[in-house]
């Protein structure tokens, strides 16, 4: 049952910054750049685990993980400005961030991180 609630409020909240991205882009990128996800995910975490240590591992893993996601944002919009088509752009942006994220962990085990996979 707590499964189907999470993906019932996980699809509204993607499907409503759709929707509304539709009327309004700048409001749809508000929405949607808002931490909801994240907030969700650590809830889920937290009701299901009761544990607030896992909840604050998992907030602090997803602030440093937001750097290298930032490739996806900047790659994007520049290649779609040069004229590439949408799906190839958003393959190369996703290539870009995916690199992005192997270098953001090999850092992180350069400098002793922990990384639970």
């Amino acid at each position: 049952m707590l499964f189907a609630a999470k993906v019932l409020v996980s699809a509204l909240l993607i499907a409503g910054a759709s929707e509304l991205g539709k009327r309004s882009t700048f409001a749809g990128a508000i929405l949607i750049s808002l931490p909801l996800s994240s907030l969700l995910a650590v809830t889920w975490l937290y009701v299901e685990t009761k544990d607030p240590s896992r909840a604050a591992a998992m907030t602090s893993g997803i602030f440093w993980a937001v750097l290298p996601s930032l490739l996806f944002f900047l790659v994007l919009p520049a290649l779609l400005k040069r004229g590439w088509g949408y799906w190839p752009a958003l393959g190369a942006a996703c290539a870009a961030t995916t690199a992005g994220y192997a270098v953001y962990a090999g850092v992180m085990r350069r400098l002793g991180a922990a990384f639970e996979m």
